[in-house]
């Protein structure tokens, strides 16, 4: 089926919902299609993901015709109790970064690229 993000098996660092977070962060007003794209998810799991941030008060978001604009909470507690105290800000302040530094070879300037 076209559209739909080619499975993932094994376990990952990120959760689809700090993906999620970060990929709103990278752009306010991105489309959920977007979004699910980026994030390599399916739409309907990006507008689950985005009522669960919502509803626990992480993102909030105003209609502008046809755009949602999207605002995250920085100053929102991780819900994790080994998490205790982090912000939101802390977590996308490692996450978030342009989009032209994650495309290149060795993963853009400044960030160290694994070696075996």
């Amino acid at each position: 089926m076209d559209g739909v993000p080619e499975p993932h098996t094994g376990w990952t660092f990120l959760t689809n919902h700090a993906r999620v977070l970060a990929a709103i962060a990278d752009n306010h007003n991105a489309r959920i299609r977007d979004i699910a794209a980026h994030c390599r998810l399916t739409e309907r799991a990006v507008q689950k993901i985005i009522a669960d941030l919502e509803q626990d008060g992480y993102l909030s978001h105003t209609r502008e015709g046809r755009t949602n604009t999207y605002r995250i909470d920085p100053g929102k507690v991780l819900r994790h109790p080994a998490e205790a105290g982090l912000t939101v800000a802390s977590l996308l302040s490692l996450l978030v970064e342009d989009e032209a530094g994650r495309a290149t070879p060795t993963g853009g300037p400044g960030r160290p690229h694994a070696t075996t």
